[in-house]
């Protein structure tokens, strides 16, 4: 699947690191989808560098530091990302901890390792380079189609439609199957990562099923 460019209704969605499912859901109902990097940087907007996933206590947020904006009048699609703390190897070791005994962790590991080891801010400078990396990642395993080309002010569309997710809230969609939902409980609101990696290519079918694709 490759970018393109598509004329008719385009569902223009904000950037999210790593969205949840209700992310997804709207990529899957829309007929083409396109992320709004142009948005203007606003720091208390987290979800673009941040994600949750079901650790072995519960909920766990896992965040991409970002480097200080040269400018305050920036959008989040010039956001560099920042090396502090290794951040990739907490990333990783904490993916493998609360994934490690799903059936289908290991089998999607090695994929990951190039948003997930050192020298991540050389192959992806921008918030938006790896963002985009890990959407197409995640998109391939949906069988989704890629966003359409970026926006600018010659292509974008005169009335997309414009959709504003809330990650505080949480949606009543259907629970799934955890690996530790019989200890923890069942934890939702998360990333779209938790459904990947607990039903491997079942996620397409409760992604469907989530969006009323099916009975």
């Amino acid at each position: 699947m490759e970018n393109q460019t598509i004329t008719g209704n385009i569902t223009v969605l904000p950037p999210v690191f790593c969205g949840s499912v209700e992310h997804y859901v709207n990529v899957r109902v829309a007929e083409a989808t396109a992320i709004d990097w142009k948005r203007r940087f606003d720091k208390r907007f987290k979800v673009t560098h941040r994600f949750a996933i079901a650790d072995t206590r519960g909920r766990l947020e896992l965040t991409v530091p970002i480097a200080k904006p040269q400018s305050s009048q920036c959008c989040w699609g010039d956001i560099e990302i920042s090396t502090h703390g290794n951040w990739w190897d907490v990333h990783r070791i904490a993916l493998e901890s609360a994934y490690g005994r799903t059936p289908f962790f290991e089998y999607y590991a090695d994929s990951l390792l190039p948003m997930l080891t050192a020298g991540v801010e050389e192959r992806f400078p921008l918030l938006k380079d790896l963002s985009d990396a890990w959407d197409t990642w995640i998109r391939h395993k949906l069988m989704l189609p890629l966003p359409v080309a970026a926006e600018t002010g010659e292509s974008r569309p005169e009335s997309p439609s414009i959709i504003t997710e809330n990650s505080n809230n949480a949606t009543d969609f259907a629970q799934y199957w955890q690996v530790r939902a019989d200890k923890i409980g069942f934890i939702g609101n998360l990333s779209v990562l938790d459904l990947i990696f607990n039903l491997g290519p079942e996620a397409i079918i409760y992604l469907d099923k989530a969006a009323g694709m099916t009975d």
